[in-house]
């Protein structure tokens, strides 16, 4: 039983993703590995889960709800830092995966990595394109959906092996050196399917609604908003007008995060510039089936 690498997230009812999210680092990692904060104390999250450490935590909503959230991820972070090397945090609907040109899966890439440091994976968010993809997704995500978006706002400092303070949202940290490796990304799986995704969409509006606060009043990101939703179909047919990038050389997006890494102003966390590149890439077969 490994005790090197463990993985937290925190979630109310998006079983899409958690299936998704159990998955891989179950597989990956070992469910007695896995960390999942039940918000709102779901029994179906608890069934999904079973096997995983879950902590149920009351779920009535609040005007600072994602304060609360990332308070009590990072002091879950620095408690399993005790315990374990490398402590992988983030979204159920963010998973952080090796290129499987390494060879290593993700507990063999951690199994060798050097300690105190924050390594930040690229961002690649998989897209729907419904024009041309209308097989739903099955046991896996990858294989139907071969498509993603380059998207430096999922470029997240996630995996932990230093003490640091990561910012609300799980975008920034206070660790002041930057470690994007070739082979780590993160793949955010919010428009994986258009289905789920409007599923996903009316569960956070109906949550925003109940807490009767506008985005300026609140600490909740602004897409959990009815009123910067948009029409979902246009925003799923959007993608097709995405420049189309041959190949699948990441190296010159890495290394414009190394450039332009420093500090957030005088709040005490680091960043990168994350341009809106408006790119897409096909992904290389290696990938599909690897969740």
């Amino acid at each position: 039983m490994q005790s090197k690498v463990a993985a937290l997230t925190m979630v109310r009812e998006d079983l899409f993703f958690l299936r998704a999210w159990l998955q891989h680092y179950g597989e990956v990692l070992g469910r007695e590995n896995c960390y999942i904060v039940n918000h709102g104390r779901g029994e179906a999250v608890a069934d999904l889960a079973a096997g995983c450490n879950i902590i149920g935590i009351p779920g009535d909503p609040h005007r600072n709800f994602d304060m609360k959230r990332w308070r009590l991820l990072n002091n879950l972070v620095m408690g399993l830092r005790s315990y374990y090397d490398h402590v992988v945090v983030g979204d159920v609907d963010e998973l952080v995966v090796v290129d499987p040109a390494s060879g290593k899966s993700l507990l063999e890439y951690l199994w060798d990595a050097p300690l105190r440091r924050v390594l930040t994976p690229l961002g690649l968010e998989v897209i729907h394109r419904i024009d041309i993809e209308p097989e739903a997704v099955g046991a896996r995500i990858l294989g139907p959906r071969r498509h993603v978006r380059l998207a430096p706002h999922y470029s997240k400092p996630c995996v932990v092996s230093v003490g640091t303070k990561i910012a609300r949202g799980g975008h920034f940290t206070q660790h002041g050196k930057l470690h994007a490796p070739d082979d780590l990304y993160l793949f955010h799986l919010k428009f994986c399917d258009f289905p789920e995704y409007v599923g996903a969409m009316n569960r956070r509006n109906a949550v925003t609604e109940e807490i009767g606060a506008g985005v300026k009043e609140t600490a909740i990101g602004r897409h959990w908003f009815a009123e910067a939703r948009g029409e979902d179909r246009a925003v799923f047919e959007g993608f097709a007008a995405l420049e189309t990038v041959e190949g699948f050389d990441m190296a010159p997006y890495r290394q414009h995060m190394r450039d332009t890494f420093g500090p957030r102003g005088d709040t005490g966390f680091f960043e990168f510039d994350r341009p809106d590149y408006g790119l897409q890439f096909k992904l290389p077969e290696r990938f599909s089936g690897l969740f």
